[in-house]
């Protein structure tokens, strides 16, 4: 007679998260919102270029301060809510949305599925959100990474800074918190600055140093962007780098990069909503 009482204990909820992270398609990017930055809602859009350079599909899920509140379509049906900006970009206003996904533990993590059953086809989900929010989304799997050793599977915060000094302050206050929260230690930055700024280089290390000094972070990366470019140009060769190495992937010939179809005046649309 089959011993029923040997059999293996029922899945616990942390597989779930194990099966949508391994889910090679689709690559989660904790984005860290900064109501200091003039121009966020264009560094979202240059990011969106970047990934859709390799034919990707980008859902943005703005849970931002700024974002509009989430409709009562999302409230009911998440895909319903989805606004598709482009072929390649789509937009979620999802500000209140996460914490209605809360677990017992205190973790929002189930949020991140409920996207992926929305939007099938995204091969990018862009989590735009304050850092608070972000270590409840993601500080599950950072736990799970770290006990497995799969250092692969470890998410990496993007900062949004520009070089005004109550956005690098907000920049770093983030680093803070999802170091000690999530145990998110590596991070990048987006800076919005003129080409010829003196001071976007030295605001990029200073924040690497204090991050390193007094919090054992490690600013990894960092990308300047300028906030006076047009939104059709092709993304910088720095932008297409931190691309690249975000979803560990060769250098692609210019070439050969699928070009960025967009309809411009929507778009323009969507970076006032993403500001």
């Amino acid at each position: 007679m089959r011993d029923f009482d040997s059999k293996p204990m029922p899945l616990d909820q942390a597989d779930g998260l194990r099966r949508l992270f391994a889910r090679h398609r689709v690559k989660f990017i904790p984005v860290v919102s900064n109501p200091h930055v003039a121009f966020g809602g264009m560094m979202l859009e240059r990011l969106c270029a970047g990934f859709a350079e390799h034919g990707l599909h980008v859902l943005v899920a703005d849970a931002s301060e700024r974002a509009s509140a989430a409709s009562e379509l999302a409230m009911m049906d998440l895909a319903d809510a989805i606004e598709p900006l482009s072929a390649q970009v789509s937009y979620l206003a999802a500000r209140g949305l996460p914490i209605r996904h809360v677990d017992a533990s205190g973790s929002t993590a189930p949020f991140l599925q409920a996207l992926a059953d929305a939007v099938p086809q995204a091969d990018v989900v862009l989590v735009h959100a304050p850092a608070t929010e972000l270590c409840r989304l993601f500080a599950r799997s950072a736990e799970l990474a770290r006990r497995s050793g799969d250092d692969s599977a470890l998410v990496r915060p993007l900062l949004l800074a520009d070089d005004r000094p109550a956005s690098v302050t907000h920049a770093y206050a983030a680093i803070k918190l999802l170091t000690q929260r999530a145990g998110l230690v590596v991070h990048d930055l987006l800076l919005g600055a003129a080409p010829h700024s003196p001071r976007a280089e030295r605001i990029a290390m200073q924040l690497a140093t204090c991050a390193d000094d007094f919090l054992g972070a490690v600013l990894r990366d960092w990308v300047r962007l300028d906030p006076a470019a047009l939104a059709g140009e092709a993304p910088s060769e720095d932008l297409r780098r931190l691309v690249r190495e975000t979803l560990r992937l060769e250098a692609v010939p210019a070439s050969m990069a699928a070009p960025y179809y967009v309809d411009r005046p929507q778009q323009t649309a969507a970076g006032r909503a993403m500001n």
